[in-house]
């Protein structure tokens, strides 16, 4: 195969990128396939991240493929203000089919930042409707991410992401729950750690400081993803959800990296056992194919804001290309995929086998950590002194440089495979990054 001509990188704005060490050094794939890219020099790479956690079913699936192509030639756009077409419909019906009991209301977006802006909305529009319009706080978690939206990052908690937007950030945000992260007695815990299901009462006392009835929502993620794998606390979501539930407040998950079967469960809410009110999703609902997004809402919810409104548009809220025809055939083909092949259960049935590779790390050096939870895995080393993120981003490079991707978050080096994925494989990542952990400084 000839490789592609190499374009100037310099009109490229990257995101969440070093864009200038990048383009001194750039990593660049050409195709993909299965559990597998390829980049522009023709080198394999095995995919130790699901693309950015979003292919679930493995790259170039033919069905999707071939559902997108189809849904090109036959609707290429359809608006979807006081208009519709059947694929938004009929995705939206599937959806509900799949998500935990009584949230069978979809509202579709293009992207993760985008369902977490308009999850926000839709808590406003339900306190306003029930005429509790005195609901104005937010209640985020340290450390976690709810995309690069000025409401994701206000109700997020990554500490990068909110500073360099400080003076900008949405009113009634500032109140954030601790981490579950860093206690020393769930070092190297398999699966969900012992410790830390009292750390949810964080929420009582701010009850107590800010009046329960002043807080709208509390937005966590099941398992945090973007801030280095951070599994919840046996217990945990479980005492969260019963304290929402007893001050009124809506309680959200964020799902966008935990959903459709990374947890060994259609969705991180099944896997854990607690439903939520709202539930944001994007990434594997279409297998990273398409930009596509959705907020689940409970059904009461729906009915609060629909039901209450004057006649005409009830929720002033949506995008151009929310339900786009190609979006909703990528999503349909996806879930056919899952389906059929079971892949929802499948990080379930990998997951000892995967759990036992993973913490063979533990005596690599500079590892001051493991932690795991279905497919999904992160491995900690110490930071050098004045240096946070630099082993990090150079186990990333040497990884690449030895045929594996893997991401990295701060010090952390994290693993999401496709759910495809075969011991064989995991076996190989395993050894690429024991290779790249003996290699650093």
């Amino acid at each position: 195969m000839t490789a592609p001509t190499m374009p100037s990188l310099d009109a490229l704005w990257m995101p969440f990128t070093a864009n200038r060490a990048f383009k001194a050094a750039p990593r660049m794939l050409a195709r993909a396939e299965g559990v597998h890219y390829w980049d522009v020099d023709g080198r394999r790479i095995l995919d130790g991240t699901s693309g950015l956690w979003c292919v679930n079913a493995g790259h170039a699936r033919p069905r999707i493929v071939e559902a997108i192509s189809q849904a090109a030639r036959t609707l290429d756009y359809a608006p979807g203000f006081n208009m519709g077409h059947p694929a938004p419909f009929a995705l939206a019906e599937r959806l509900a089919e799949i998500t935990p009991s009584g949230l069978d209301r979809v509202f579709f977006t293009n992207s993760g930042s985008e369902s977490v802006d308009t999850a926000i909305k839709m808590v406003i529009a339900y306190f306003a409707a029930r005429g509790e319009p005195e609901r104005v706080r937010f209640v985020g978690r340290t450390k976690g991410y709810h995309g690069v939206g000025f409401g994701g990052i206000s109700v997020g908690g990554l500490e990068n992401n909110r500073k360099a937007f400080a003076h900008h950030l949405l009113p009634h945000t500032d109140a954030h729950l601790p981490s579950t992260h860093g206690i020393d007695a769930n070092r190297f815990a398999h699966g969900q750690p012992a410790q830390g299901a009292e750390l949810a009462d964080a929420l009582e006392t701010l009850c107590a400081s800010h009046g329960g009835h002043t807080i709208a929502a509390v937005f966590v993620e099941p398992m945090a993803g973007s801030a280095g794998v951070l599994v919840p606390p046996v217990g945990y979501l479980e005492r969260l959800r019963r304290i929402c539930d007893q001050h009124g407040i809506l309680l959200v998950f964020d799902e966008v990296i935990t959903g459709f079967g990374r947890m060994g469960a259609a969705f991180g809410a099944q896997r854990f056992g607690v439903t939520p009110d709202l539930m944001t999703v994007a990434k594997g609902i279409t297998n990273g194919a398409v930009p596509m997004g959705a907020v689940f809402a409970r059904r009461d919810v729906y009915d609060t804001v629909v039901d209450t409104a004057p006649a005409g548009i009830e929720f002033f809220h949506g995008y151009t290309y929310s339900g786009h025809p190609l979006a909703c055939a990528a999503g349909l083909a996806t879930l056919d995929t899952y389906l059929e092949e079971g892949l929802f259960t499948r990080a379930a049935e990998l997951a000892p086998y995967w759990e036992a590779a993973v913490h063979s790390l533990k005596d690599e050096p500079n590892v001051i950590d493991i932690r795991n939870c279905g497919l999904v895995a992160g491995v900690e080393v110490a930071a050098r002194e004045g240096q946070v993120g630099a082993r990090g981003m150079e186990a990333h490079i040497d990884c690449f440089a030895h045929g594996l991707l893997v991401r990295f978050t701060g010090d952390t080096i994290a693993m999401s495979p496709p759910l495809i994925v075969e011991h064989a494989h995991i076996d190989e990542m395993i050894d690429g990054v024991r290779g790249a952990l003996r290699r650093l400084r």
